[in-house]
């Protein structure tokens, strides 16, 4: 388990806050050659909440969050859809195959979901934040 918790740490690169953009938002950009789906999962006012999929090209980014982000850890899972296998970790929440935004992380299967484990992202309290899907996947495909 820790192992491929140090797998997923050097997997991703995570960078903060850019002196050169205007912008502040959550990012996520694909360093790889595949094609990946991503989601995200965070806390808000009302709760938990995790959302996907974003479908990220070779070399893209897409931006799931815009504005200053408001929450210091937030939570990504990723899936390479061109050579299988994913960008995963412990931090337990609700899936589901098709576009979703779903409230709460408790009884994921009673409720219709799938159990998926994300990776967490310490923005260190930062307002911008990129996370790049790149490296080892902490499973492989088949």
């Amino acid at each position: 388990m820790l192992r491929k918790m140090a797998l997923a740490a050097g997997a991703l690169m995570m960078t903060g806050a850019m002196p050169l953009s205007a912008h502040a938002d959550l990012k996520l950009c694909n360093k790889t050659e595949s094609r990946i789906g991503a989601a995200i999962g965070y806390k808000d006012n009302e709760g938990w909440v995790t959302e996907g999929w974003w479908t990220l090209d070779p070399q893209k980014c897409v931006t799931p969050l815009k504005g200053p982000l408001t929450a210091r850890y937030y939570y990504v899972f990723g899936i390479d859809y061109t050579k299988g296998g994913s960008w995963a970790g412990n931090a337990m929440m609700c899936t589901r195959d098709k576009l979703f935004t779903i409230r709460g992380i408790e009884d994921c299967e009673a409720r219709g979901f799938r159990k998926t484990g994300f990776f967490e992202v310490d923005t260190k309290e930062e307002t911008d934040w990129t996370v790049s899907f790149s490296g080892d996947k902490t499973t492989q495909g088949q």
